[in-house]
């Protein structure tokens, strides 16, 4: 019976760890005063943005962090504690629950992790702040394109002169044939 227990709690702490390990990021939040309609409307939220939020035991949730060498969240690891998993879009967690955080008094942000290093409530809604992959890769897209739309406009600007001048010349030539 000790054995199977000791099974569960180690498989428990595998499974967070690999939960760290596949996210770009991760937001620990205090849950604590949350009422079901509020904790069932966030997790509908994060969801559809692909963000997995789960509540685990402290000590479990310690213990895969420092198994991953990651000691930054010993101390905030006490009261109601849950974690948003950002496995798609690296703002997203944060964005959601920052917004959340806003409207629900006590939905409390304690501390996040992005790429590999920790960073505090101040640096989670920098985060949240951040625009999402999608929006960041068009406007680099837009940067790269404005270039080459001046280099197409210059050229057809100059296309379009030169054909004005030959038909300005044919007109010309046409008048002084039939004159």
């Amino acid at each position: 019976m000790k054995e199977e227990k000791l099974q569960s709690k180690i498989d428990l702490v595998n499974e967070i760890k690999e939960k760290i390990e596949a996210a770009h990021s991760i937001v620990l939040v205090n849950y604590r005063g949350l009422d079901v309609e509020n904790v069932t409307a966030l997790r509908k939220e994060l969801r559809e943005a692909g963000v997995g939020f789960k509540v685990y035991k402290n000590t479990m949730m310690r213990r895969a962090f420092n198994d991953l060498d990651i000691n930054d969240f010993d101390e905030l690891l006490v009261g109601p504690s849950a974690i948003a998993f950002s496995n798609e879009d690296a703002v997203a967690a944060a964005k959601i629950l920052v917004k959340n955080a806003e409207n629900m008094e006590a939905l409390e942000i304690k501390a996040g992790y992005v790429d590999g290093k920790a960073i505090d409530v101040a640096g989670v809604e920098a985060l949240s702040k951040l625009p999402t992959r999608e929006v960041l890769i068009a406007q680099v897209l837009g940067g790269l394109n404005a270039p080459i739309q001046g280099l197409a406009n210059v050229l057809t600007g100059n296309l379009r002169g030169l054909a004005v001048a030959l038909d300005a010349i044919r007109e010309q030539k046409e008048q002084q044939q039939s004159a």
